[in-house]
């Protein structure tokens, strides 16, 4: 049974043997069996080749531009934001058995993930046009989310989200689990039980952001006997993992904090339970706070 502590909750940038991937994430390194992530780099004119075999995949654009070609279709010019902090995100979805070469038009950095899947699903570009922004929580909980491949997206398993938290607010707040499965009536899920990671990127090069990883006597882990209750200070290009447990986000003054979760499990789905020890928090808040959204996001299909 794997033991997680403050060591191995996070994973550092530099992690690969790879010059083009800034960090990465596998089973190995995970103690799970769902999430595979890494942040590649490409050079312009660089190729970068993969076939997804058994798995789904979603590519976010990071910054710059590339072209995917493919044994099921090709995709000229995804991108076009310098990096997270200057506009909307693009992506593209691939499914099982699906031969790919990313080429880069322009120095260019993406993020990858892939998590084993059965059904095969159409291929999806995803362009600003089609990312539904939310504006969640209120006062120094307030936060941005982009919601890239959302619950009910037409894929097997992956969700796929950026969340953007000013300096100064807490983010994955009041913290909330999504650990034991917990069906509800038909096809409804209370809570699903989901691996996740939070991929960072601060918008200054010394900044840093602070999460709690815990968990509660419901847990798996918890009950056998392998709690969780790490604090951690992810930087650039770090990965945090969440395996079970509440995992509450905070943001220094005079830094936003940006990050990629993906995740897996159960249920396409982001069902999930708040620590009752916390909750009340939501029905307290007075005001939204002005600073976000971060950038522009008018060419959004909403806004909320």
């Amino acid at each position: 049974m794997q033991r997680y502590n403050n060591q191995n909750l996070i994973v550092r940038a530099g992690n690969s043997t790879d010059p083009d991937v800034l960090v990465e994430v596998n089973p190995q390194i995970a103690g799970w069996e769902t999430i595979h992530f890494q942040s590649r780099r490409l050079a312009a004119g660089q190729r970068w080749n993969f076939t997804t075999g058994q798995h789904e995949l979603a590519l976010v654009m990071l910054g710059g531009m590339v072209d995917v070609l493919t044994d099921r279709g090709s995709w000229h010019g995804i991108g076009g934001r310098a990096n997270v902090f200057e506009g909307l995100p693009h992506a593209l979805y691939l499914s099982v058995d699906t031969s790919l070469t990313v080429q880069a038009l322009v120095d260019a950095q993406f993020a990858v993930t892939w998590v084993s899947a059965k059904e095969a699903f159409e291929p999806v570009r995803i362009t600003p046009a089609d990312i539904a922004v939310e504006i969640r929580g209120g006062d120094h909980a307030t936060r941005h989310i982009n919601r890239i491949l959302p619950p009910g997206f037409p894929c097997e398993r992956l969700v796929v989200v950026e969340v953007y938290t000013p300096g100064g607010n807490w983010s994955s707040y009041p913290p909330h689990k999504h650990d034991v499965h917990k069906p509800g009536q038909g096809a409804e899920v209370l809570e699903a039980d989901l691996d996740e990671i939070y991929y960072y990127k601060i918008d200054r090069p010394e900044g840093y952001a602070i999460q709690r990883v815990y968990t509660d006597p419901e847990s798996p882990l918890h009950q056998a006997g392998a709690p969780i209750d790490a604090a951690l200070m992810p930087r650039n290009d770090d990965v945090v993992l969440v395996p079970e447990g509440y995992h509450p986000v905070s943001s220094p003054p005079g830094y936003t904090t940006y990050y990629l979760n993906v995740l897996a499990g159960s249920a396409q789905s982001l069902a999930a339970t708040d620590d009752p020890e916390f909750a009340w928090v939501k029905g307290s808040f007075r005001e939204r706070d002005p600073r976000v959204p971060v950038y522009d996001v008018s060419e959004a299909k909403t806004c909320q």
